[in-house]
């Protein structure tokens, strides 16, 4: 199985084009203006539109209302929409895109919700969960909870994954995809190209090496 790696937390054209040559399979733009990562919809269709073939791109949104998420879609040409906030499972099935939802993981108890949204999102992203911040924070979770959150759907592993630690990850938990922001950075916003190639090439070669 291969697994796909999302690059998340694009801000720049340099870093996008470095994340396609090492052979990411998508990006990601972050649209909450509280993150150190967020991207204006201008900026993020400049760098879309200069993009090869056959990238996935990813809306990363925190409790939008659903016509303006739909009005950015359209405008910034995403393929696949995340939800990182407390948006309902009808408000994902409503969506005209893959819908990716961000579960922030504290305990087996956190998966509880997975239950409600299988049937109307395409994949689970689990992330850490911390009190005062809704992701990149660079905290890994008990990974046996991912292995477990499998049956409910396909499954993106995130939080805390750096190029030292992400063989591990892939071997133990087997996810459909990865996603790392903050694990590959020289500072919030800007990716270190020699990390982010590490990171994916590390991915690549995980369920081979035994």
């Amino acid at each position: 199985m291969h697994t796909k790696v999302k690059i998340c937390g694009i801000t720049n054209l340099d870093d996008a084009f470095a994340a396609v040559d090492y052979g990411a399979d998508s990006l990601g733009f972050v649209f909450f203006r509280g993150s150190p990562r967020s991207i204006s919809y201008q900026d993020a269709t400049y760098i879309i539109k200069k993009l090869p073939p056959f990238i996935t791109t990813v809306g990363v949104f925190v409790d939008e209302k659903l016509r303006h998420v739909e009005k950015i879609v359209r405008q910034v040409s995403l393929d696949v929409i995340q939800f990182h906030g407390s948006e309902t499972p009808e408000l994902c099935s409503k969506c005209s895109r893959a819908v990716i939802k961000a579960i922030r993981v504290k305990s087996l108890q956190s998966l509880e919700p997975l239950v409600r949204y299988k049937d109307t999102v395409s994949a689970f992203l689990l992330d850490t969960f911390t009190p005062d911040a809704l992701g990149g924070t660079g905290q890994v979770f008990n990974w046996d909870i991912a292995i477990y959150a499998k049956q409910f759907g396909n499954i993106i592993l995130a939080g805390g994954l750096t190029p030292y630690n992400i063989s591990e990850a892939v071997r133990r938990v087997q996810p459909y995809g990865v996603d790392v922001s903050s694990g590959i950075e020289s500072s919030k916003g800007k990716k270190d190209h020699k990390k982010m190639g590490l990171f994916i090439e590390n991915v690549k070669n995980a369920l081979i090496r035994t």
